[in-house]
């Protein structure tokens, strides 16, 4: 029985390492189609968004079915309630780069980023979809190196993140409210999937060490 229990959490590695990888490529698709207006790959990731969710639920599943059946204890039960936590973050994730390819399709022909600010988007994207990829292989390391660098680069998101919110609030501010609610509320989600990220990493250290990292 212990070596079926021990292949259950192999494939629950499998599993977070593969909606990783999904949710890698909505962030990219989503922020592709942000900068290039394109509606069709916006379509793609509002649509692909649903096996972001299936995957979540199955693993879900996976996780309390454990539990019940096996009882699991120690690390062997860290791994299990961390799969559930390491999920939701995943799947929220995934929701988020849905809304960044829902306010490009509802804009659609317009492009919904000022020209002025599209150098800023560009290092919003650019950082997301490095976290996203440092996400992906640190579920498949355990790398508690790697988990302390994504912490270290969420403050980029973070930064450019206010930096957006100080330029809707400038004087010289002229874009339109429709602008405005845009821009706030893309740089808004590009903060959190990278806060996500950073729960992510984190659950991966309480993961391999025991230790819990109390958050800032």
């Amino acid at each position: 029985m212990r070596h079926l229990f021990i292949a259950e959490l192999q494939q629950l590695g499998d599993d977070l390492v593969s909606m990783a990888q999904q949710v890698e490529q909505a962030i990219v698709h989503a922020g592709n189609a942000l900068r290039d207006q394109d509606i069709a790959l916006a379509e793609t990731v509002i649509a692909e968004d649903v096996a972001i969710d299936e995957m979540e639920r199955v693993l879900d599943e996976r996780c309390i079915n454990l539990l019940v059946q096996q009882q699991p204890v120690a690390t062997d039960l860290r791994t299990v309630v961390s799969g559930l936590r390491m999920s939701a973050s995943l799947e929220r994730q995934g929701d988020l780069a849905r809304h960044i390819a829902q306010v490009t399709r509802a804009r659609y022909p317009e492009p919904v980023v000022p020209e002025h600010l599209r150098p800023v988007f560009d290092q919003l994207d650019a950082a997301a979809t490095s976290v996203a990829k440092q996400v992906t292989i640190l579920l498949d390391t355990h790398d508690v190196e790697l988990a302390k660098q994504i912490e270290q680069d969420d403050d980029l998101l973070d930064n450019l993140h206010q930096q957006l919110f100080n330029e809707v609030l400038r004087p010289e501010w002229t874009g339109s409210a429709q602008q405005t609610v845009d821009v706030t509320l893309l740089s808004r989600y590009y903060e959190r999937f990278g806060d996500h990220a950073v729960a992510l990493a984190r659950r991966v250290v309480y993961l391999v060490t025991g230790e819990q990292v109390v958050s800032d």
